[in-house]
């Protein structure tokens, strides 16, 4: 870790300006801060990183990544402070790791393409979980924490990799044709609990479709949620911001005006 710290001094500037803030004599609120009180700290800038790499921003995500950094210094400092664990350990740890699981590279085995080492490195994960004691389950690791959207898709991916799974993408996409009469039956009776859980599937179902079309439905979801808020502030700047006197049509051609617009 000293050699390392060596060649990239920046990290042993931030970890040593957290001590700093941490010290008697450094920031109030900083010293107030435990480990729980960091993880939505954490969250929040996790999330941001993730948008501003999605949007191709990479100065922002520089910045934004560089917040992570500070969340995570920050949650080892006080984890030191308190005997759990350090920065380097949590380092060494983790490289560890990643060389545990991927023996096709540090190890004699080959992996013959991504598909391939993906699937050694969930070998030695579940290997690794037996020898802990840890719940085996193929749905393990998925954190319950995680957006709805992305929980789904990758619980169908954790299922699929053990063949829990449909031969092709007409799988997934009958079940959603399936899933949508059952939410217009529940509709259609005015059952709001039945309403609730059936659109639950439809949602699913969304995920496994999107599964099998190789997207991500929580990306394209974001990238959908930018479109229209682009488009209905073109249209509020069309029509004035007030909307309220105005009608569904005279706001519908100025959606469709800016959706020329974008379209070239």
């Amino acid at each position: 870790m000293v050699a390392v710290m060596a060649d990239l001094p920046g990290f042993k500037l931030l970890l040593d300006t957290v001590a700093r803030l941490r010290a008697p004599n450094g920031c109030p609120w900083d010293r107030k801060q435990t480990t729980a009180s960091m993880a939505p700290c954490l969250l929040e800038e996790a999330f941001e990183a993730s948008d501003a790499l999605r949007r191709g921003q990479s100065v922002e995500a520089q910045e934004e990544l560089g917040d992570v950094l500070v969340n995570v210094a920050m949650i080892s400092q006080i984890a030191s402070e308190g005997g759990d664990f350090g920065a380097d350990q949590m380092a060494r740890d983790a490289a560890e790791k990643l060389i545990r699981r991927h023996p096709h590279v540090f190890g004699g085995q080959a992996a013959e393409d991504a598909e391939a080492a993906l699937l050694r490195w969930e070998r030695q994960k579940q290997l690794e979980r037996a020898e802990q004691g840890k719940d085996r389950s193929a749905l393990s690791g998925v954190p319950s924490a995680l957006p709805a959207l992305l929980r789904a898709f990758r619980v169908g991916q954790k299922a699929a990799k053990v063949g829990f799974d449909w031969p092709d993408r007409g799988g997934p996409r009958g079940k959603l044709t399936e899933e949508l009469h059952e939410l217009d039956e529940a509709v259609k009776a005015g059952d709001d609990r039945a309403i609730s859980e059936e659109l639950g599937d439809v949602l699913f179902s969304v995920c496994n479709l999107a599964r099998h079309l190789d997207v991500n439905p929580e990306t394209a979801l974001a990238d959908t949620a930018d479109k229209f808020q682009r488009r209905f502030q073109s249209v509020e700047a069309s029509l004035g911001y007030d909307l309220d006197g105005r009608s569904l049509e005279e706001m519908e051609r100025a959606w469709q005006q800016a959706k020329r617009a974008e379209q070239g």
